[in-house]
Parts: C-alpha cells; sequence; structure tokens
C-alpha cells in the first residue's frame, strides 16, 4: 500500500539523518555543488552540512546566479491579514496558544474590509490571510466567506490557517485561493507533541498529509516550512527539502515556496532550544537554492532589517513589509495580542526603496499573475 510521502518519511529515522548530516565532508559539499539546481535529498543534507559551512562563500555565488536564472532582478512584497486569534491548541511557541489568557478576537466582514482598505493603500495586490486554528469559530465556512468578500480586491489570495480536507480546500480554490501555506513545524515526530500539547495540531501524522490533501485538491501552489530553532535546523531543514522533492514529482503541476520561520519571542513562550544564527540561515537559504532552482523562497518580518537587506540577493524571491501579526492591526488596535514580536518595523514603501536601491524591482502582486 502506498502511504504517500509518510512512507518516505519513514525511510529517514531522526538520528541516522542527523548522524549523515554530521559527517558530511568537503568532497560530499563539491560534489553537490556541481548539481546547480537539480540535486538530490542526499546532496542537500551536504549542503546544510558543517562542512559546507567553509564553502559558503561559493555558496553564496552559486545561489545568487541561479537566482538570477530563474526570478531576475524582481522581488515580490507580501503582506499577511490576520483574521483571528482564536485557537484550540496549545502550542509552547506561539503567542495564541490556547493557555494563553488573552484577549480573543475574530474579525467580522467589516473590520476586514477596514484592514483591506489600508493595505490596498500601501499597493499590495494579494495577500495572505492568517487565523489562529479554531475550527467552530474559524473554520472552512468562515474562510470561504471571507475569501469571496476580498477577492475583487486582490489578483490573488493565499491562505495560511488549519489543516483542512481536500474537500474543504477545493470549496476555498473554488472561492478564489491560490495559494495554501502549511508548516510542519517540526518533522522530529518523537519530540512532535512536546510542542503540541492539546488540540488537532497535535496529530503529526494529519499535518504531514495535509500537502498531499492540497495536491490532490489541485491548488496552484504549495508553501512549506519548519520553524527553525525547536530542534535541530539542519535536520528538519533536510524533511522539508525531502517532502518538497517527493511532491515535485507527485504533484508536478503545482508551483512551491519555502519560507524560513525562525522562532521569535512571543508572551508566555519559549524560547528555541536550538538557536540558528543568522550565517547558518544564510547556508540553508543557499542550500535550497542550489537544490531547487525553481522554488519561490520567502522571508518574513521575523528578520532584522539588516538581514534582509543583505540575503535579498542571495535566493530569496517574496519579502513581507509592513507586517502585524494581530487581528486588526493594520486599520487600528483591536486589544488583540500579536502571535509573536516583528523585527523588521519598516513600512512597505520604505522595503519598496530598499529593493530598488539594491537594482532590484519589486512587485506588488503575485508571480504568476504578473508574469
Amino acid at each position: 500500500m502506498n502511504n504517500g510521502f509518510r512512507a518516505i518519511y519513514d525511510r529517514y529515522p531522526w538520528d541516522e539523518v542527523c548522524a549523515r548530516i554530521n559527517a558530511m565532508t568537503i568532497s560530499d559539499v563539491e560534489m553537490a555543488l556541481t548539481k546547480e539546481g537539480n540535486g538530490t535529498p542526499e546532496d542537500f543534507m551536504a549542503l546544510v552540512s558543517p562542512a559546507a559551512e567553509m564553502k559558503l562563500e561559493e555558496m553564496a555565488q552559486l545561489s545568487m546566479q541561479l537566482t538570477l536564472k530563474r526570478f531576475g532582478k524582481v522581488m515580490q512584497l507580501y503582506l499577511p491579514l490576520y483574521l483571528s486569534n482564536e485557537c484550540q491548541n496549545i502550542c509552547t511557541y506561539c503567542g495564541f496558544s490556547f493557555d494563553n489568557k488573552i484577549a480573543r478576537l475574530t474579525l467580522n466582514e467589516e473590520q476586514v474590509l477596514r484592514e483591506v482598505e489600508v493595505i490596498k493603500a500601501f499597493g499590495y495586490d494579494h495577500i495572505l490571510l492568517v487565523s489562529g486554528e479554531a475550527n467552530q469559530t474559524v473554520g472552512t465556512d468562515y474562510f470561504e466567506r471571507m475569501v469571496r468578500l476580498i477577492r475583487p480586491y486582490f489578483s490573488s489570495v493565499m491562505l495560511e490557517v488549519q489543516p483542512l480536507e481536500m474537500e474543504e480546500y477545493q470549496r476555498l480554490i473554488d472561492a478564489g485561493v491560490s495559494t495554501v501555506l502549511i508548516y510542519q513545524e517540526t518533522y522530529h515526530e518523537a519530540h512532535y507533541r512536546l510542542y503540541h500539547q492539546k488540540g488537532k495540531k497535535s496529530n503529526f501524522n494529519y499535518r504531514l498529509q495535509t500537502p498531499e490533501r492540497l495536491g490532490n485538491a489541485g491548488v496552484h501552489r504549495i508553501g512549506l516550512g519548519a520553524l527553525l530553532g525547536l530542534e535541530d535546523w539542519r535536520a528538519d531543514s533536510f524533511y522539508t527539502a525531502l517532502h518538497l522533492d517527493y511532491l515535485q514529482k507527485q504533484f508536478w503541476k503545482t508551483k512551491y515556496s519555502v519560507s524560513f520561520p525562525r522562532l521569535r519571542p512571543a508572551v508566555g513562550c519559549q524560547q528555541p532550544n536550538h538557536p540558528m544564527t543568522d550565517r547558518q540561515l544564510v547556508q540553508l537559504i543557499c542550500a535550497y537554492r542550489i537544490f531547487n532552482e525553481h522554488v519561490e523562497m520567502s522571508l518574513s518580518t521575523r528578520e532584522s532589517p539588516a538581514f534582509r537587506n543583505h540575503v535579498i540577493k542571495l535566493g530569496i524571491t517574496a519579502i513581507s513589509a509592513g507586517s502585524k501579526t494581530d487581528p486588526g492591526g493594520y486599520a487600528g488596535k483591536l486589544a488583540a495580542l500579536e502571535q509573536f514580536e516583528i523585527s523588521d518595523d519598516r513600512s512597505p514603501a520604505e522595503v519598496a526603496d530598499m529593493i530598488v536601491s539594491q537594482g532590484y524591482e519589486p512587485v506588488w502582486k503575485d508571480w504568476d499573475r504578473a508574469f
């Protein structure tokens, strides 16, 4: 019986993956660098290994060349609209966690349209809708209603919400959703429940199978990622790359993106168990680009202005700007707690000016609609 990605995942025990990555040599790294965008998951192991740190300058140059070849000198800007901070999960790293005693808020139609008015004034022509995971109050019916409400204002709508069934995704795609982001958080199954202690999100396997339900639903683009800092970033990133490789072969008409969320401070939440340095994040960005020259890669306002200025030429294709991580945060404070603290608080115009100053063109709408 074919169990999809789960069968692939089971071939790579966590401890063995960590050992193999740490055992990679300079020769393994040099071999992986010859693949130039068409590597294997084993090549990715070499590119994220400690040995590859000695080749970081070479990796950066190659990553920049591959990105220019595939995407040119353009940088997509995006922005999240938080619909709700209601959540039934207890997650140790998230400000929306059910056990945090905070004011909960779900935006109604009027409040959403006030947010849309501000976001449109920034110049955005596409939007990312985000919410906590509370099926009873912010479920498929609510998402469909909100997507249909705002779809006339944007060329495309992206979604980052709880995992849904294939039929539910089909409803949302019919309503106007083009991209769905679904992050595994960590691929370390044995430790997954330590971070996801209550709620539907505690089901590791259901979350793991979500991208396949999306592929079967016919979504245009799937976004993957791991929360960097929970577990060994090298291993979690390997499994993300393995997942990407499987999905591209299985659903070859679908586009894919990868994000790099590093664990950020939030009220009542843990600090990173496995901190990741800026240099290591640069290595990871370059590793993904060398491994797959077609994957889109995004970097959020979790990162500092100086870091984002530095890395946009090294492989990133989309960058958020002006983000608020609390419901109602654009039109005015509605006493809702933010999900995490942002680091880059520059306005969209300021980030666009920075992009122009580096010889790139800011793009305010989705790749597929614009090109």
